[in-house]
């Protein structure tokens, strides 16, 4: 639990040094593929220093972001054996193997679209799509979606909100993220069942 909370602290910490933006390009980068601690508390920390240019560093997180996905599919497509099993391993994802191939057979895109917005590791979800060979063009355009709908929904709410969200964010991303996700699910089912 220490190790955690100082990694989570060493990253906190970048915010206020000259080379935030360049911590931030690379902790969204491997944390898509390796890295444990997700960038958004990096993400936040640095929005709420100059909120006017939120977007910009949700813009630059999102696009790391997706490129660090670009690796993990390439690790779990040529790699998977030598690399891609270690890092599944790492994070207690190597039991649910098998249930994640049959998820991924039928919504290969929900769970990238999910895996990308939720608090679920993504670094499994991109070397999981590489693996069981979803289509890229799919894997790159969901990935897209979820990861730019993350980012720049916090850099929104920073823009708009400023220090009165920052609790919020800081305290309850992960539950906050799961009912976003969740209201999102229920407004689409429900569009398709009026039409």
């Amino acid at each position: 639990m220490n190790i955690a909370k100082n990694t989570y602290d060493w990253v906190l910490n970048w915010a206020s040094t000259p080379y935030a933006l360049y911590a931030l390009v690379l902790l969204s980068f491997t944390e898509s593929f390796f890295f444990p601690i997700p960038p958004d508390i990096l993400l936040i920390a640095i929005a709420f220093s100059k909120p006017k240019q939120s977007f910009f560093y949700a813009g630059l997180c999102s696009f790391a972001s997706v490129i660090g996905g670009i690796v993990g599919y390439i690790i779990g497509y040529y790699l998977f054996e030598s690399i891609g099993k270690l890092i599944f391993d790492l994070y207690g994802g190597i039991d649910e193997f098998e249930t994640v191939k049959e998820y991924y057979n039928s919504k290969g895109a929900w769970m990238v679209l999910i895996g990308g917005f939720t608090p679920v590791p993504y670094k499994l979800i991109t070397i999981a799509s590489g693996v069981f060979l979803l289509d890229f063009k799919i894997f790159l355009l969901c990935s897209v979606i979820s990861r730019s709908a993350r980012f720049f929904l916090e850099s929104l709410l920073i823009f708009y909100f400023g220090e009165k969200i920052r609790f919020i964010l800081e305290k309850y991303f992960n539950l906050f993220t799961i009912l976003l996700f969740v209201t999102v699910i229920l407004g689409f089912l429900l569009f398709r069942v009026i039409l």
